[in-house]
């Protein structure tokens, strides 16, 4: 029997995992994924947190050991009695038995913050926005979802900043995957679904070959998809940048290397079929379209069937 095949998702508070996660697992099928958050590994309640006065970024407010020991149960196949922690309540609820389904996705803060749960990993993944669009988000989501005020929120990201800087983005060198999304100019409106995106693909995992259809050569600056060589974290990585008025006619045209690479996306490229590819929610509640999300989504699907390919 094969082991399931676990992608990692970190990144800050309100940098955009939910969302990158929920499309993930629904291209891949609900029935085949297990998706676990491992703020259910915090120590402490919101109250105690604000008694002792630590953060939830914090190594020291989350029980690392359990999450890692839980990572490493799961990559064989064994189940876990998971702990939940309620971002409603900020409270503990009852834990969960889970039994690790094809796919599991782990999103969180502190995912790659060990050796032994990076060592859990088929795919990991980091996500990187601008920390202005990470502030307009959170805001939004936590008066919205979790019902803090504005003032309270930026007071947050204000308190939590140190332990950001120290804990969270150091993660970014354990990734194979950097992604970033950008507005195109600090004016625009960061929900109209036409956000940009940069994505650092660095040489641990294979990659598709995109060269196929871009050349960094070329001086193709005004295209919407550009393919580059730079730095990150001073090593040397892939750049693929698609931007949000990229056309579904340039976006096929990376699916189809993907596809033709890997049968079974084909039925994942179809937009008939799995019309939820790259949808997100627009400022009004209506569901927008955004085809550097729809690629990003799909380049990690790609990544966790060749997996599964590998490991079977």
């Amino acid at each position: 029997m094969s082991r399931p095949i676990i992608l990692g998702i970190v990144g800050d508070s309100a940098a955009g995992k939910t969302t990158l996660t929920r499309g993930i697992a629904q291209v891949l099928g609900p029935e085949n994924v297990t998706l676990i958050c491992t703020d259910d590994y915090h120590r402490y309640d919101r109250q105690q947190r604000a008694e002792i006065g630590i953060t939830a970024l914090h190594p020291d407010c989350n029980y690392l050991d359990i999450m890692q020991q839980h990572l490493s149960l799961l990559r064989t196949g064994q189940t876990i009695l998971k702990p939940v922690y309620s971002h409603k309540t900020g409270q503990f609820e009852p834990p969960q038995y889970i039994k690790p389904n094809k796919f599991v996705i782990i999103e969180g803060l502190l995912g790659y913050s060990t050796r032994a749960a990076r060592d859990a990993y088929d795919v990991k993944v980091y996500l990187a926005p601008p920390e202005s669009l990470r502030a307009k988000w959170k805001v939004k989501r936590d008066t919205e979802k979790r019902g803090y005020s504005e003032e309270q929120v930026l007071a947050e990201l204000e308190k939590r900043e140190p332990d950001s800087e120290a804990f969270i983005r150091p993660q970014r060198q354990w990734s194979d995957i950097v992604v970033s999304f950008y507005p195109t100019n600090e004016n625009e409106d960061e929900s109209n679904g036409h956000l940009n995106v940069r994505l650092v693909l660095r040489p641990t995992i294979p990659h598709p070959d995109f060269s196929q259809i871009i050349h960094p050569d070329d001086d193709d600056s005004e295209s919407a998809v550009r393919l580059g060589l730079g730095r990150d974290m001073g090593k040397p990585v892939d750049v693929l940048e698609v931007d949000g008025h990229a056309t579904l006619e340039q976006v096929n045209k990376i699916e189809h290397i993907m596809c033709n690479d890997l049968p079974y996306l084909k039925n994942i490229c179809d937009r008939e079929i799995n019309p939820e590819l790259g949808k997100i929610a627009g400022t009004t509640g209506e569901t927008l379209q955004s085809y550097p999300l729809a690629l990003t989504q799909l380049i990690i699907t790609y990544h966790m069937l060749k997996a599964t390919q590998i490991h079977q």
